[in-house]
């Protein structure tokens, strides 16, 4: 076997697709030719760094063109002449004459190359991560700003200079960085329905206790809860805020204070109902029943009256 012909077939071995007739002559000419079997090494230690990388699935459009492409230069091909199908048949033909003498180095060698083949078939069929896929389309930039003009003296051609706004697109998971960064851009959004969407799923992550520690750089989820809470015009918002930070009155004072002002000063009714049956847990403190006796008596809703002063008669009946 030549040098040509072995490195192809160190590369069918590699990928368990060699001819068992082939794999004898394979072996007897690894053992007498450095330079195939260095071939054949540095093959092997690009495995780890292979499987390391993610696999990225092709578009639909990549592997319909790659098949009409392949389907092409398969029907150019010239049909195989005689003295090429000779060839093949006599290495065929020596390889199992080969073969024989060398059984025991055979059997390892097809072990060998099978184990490997298994492995790297349980390393890429196995589960991946949700890769971030974005989506681009430089036809629908919007133009931002001028930020030059030149004139060519003497002549009717100009120049100008602008920037462009490309809207783009990511696809991921909810744990994924870049899309919960962009969800919390999205809660102080001015399109409501952005923002109702983005606080509805940021709300949902931290009633679920998905990364919404409390972080005193006033970033991060829980924190674009409150500034919800606080300060969003959309009733609707606010409630859904509420139910993301429902798990967090009782251990974070921020959340209490917030629910408390909210209570005190919302101008949506429903909004004040809710932080009552919210305050539940915590009607104990202090500062909740001073707010919960102002409810009492100062707000225009009767029906938020009552459940305020039931509510104070319950956290007596505790005490």
């Amino acid at each position: 076997m030549k040098c040509e012909m072995a490195k192809d077939n160190i590369v069918l071995a590699y990928y368990g697709e060699l001819p068992d007739e082939l794999a004898g002559s394979l072996e007897h000419h690894l053992m007498t030719c450095d330079e195939c079997r260095v071939e054949l090494e540095m093959l092997q230690a690009m495995e780890p760094n292979l499987a390391s990388l993610p696999m990225v699935e092709p578009s639909p459009n990549f592997l319909t063109q790659s098949r009409m492409r392949l389907d092409d230069a398969l029907d150019l091909m010239p049909p195989r002449g005689v003295l090429t199908r000779l060839r093949t048949n006599f290495f065929v033909w020596m390889g199992h004459l080969r073969s024989a003498p060398a059984l025991a180095t055979l059997l390892i060698g097809v072990g060998f190359i099978g184990g490997n083949f298994v492995n790297r078939y349980q390393i890429a069929h196995a589960p991946k991560p949700i890769a971030d896929k974005f989506y681009k389309n430089d036809t629908q930039a919007v133009i931002a700003n001028v930020t030059g003009i030149d004139r060519t003296p003497d002549s009717e051609l100009v120049q100008v200079h602008y920037n462009k706004i490309v809207p783009e697109t990511i696809e991921g998971s909810l744990d994924s960085p870049e899309v919960r960064e962009l969800l919390l851009k999205g809660a102080s959004a001015t399109t409501d329905d952005v923002r109702s969407l983005s606080v509805s799923m940021l709300a949902n992550e931290c009633k679920h206790g998905h990364q919404c520690a409390a972080r005193d750089d006033g970033k991060g989820v829980r924190n674009a809860l409150l500034v919800a809470l606080r300060y969003d015009k959309d009733a609707g918002v606010r409630l859904k805020a509420l139910e993301g930070l429902q798990p967090y009155i009782a251990q974070d004072h921020k959340v209490r204070d917030a629910v408390l002002d909210s209570l005190a000063n919302d101008p949506d009714a429903k909004v004040r109902m809710t932080t009552v049956s919210l305050l539940e847990p915590v009607q104990h403190d202090s500062s909740v029943r001073q707010v919960l006796r102002h409810a009492s008596t100062d707000d225009e809703n009767p029906y938020i009256r009552t459940v305020s002063y039931q509510a104070l008669q319950g956290s007596d009946s505790i005490q």
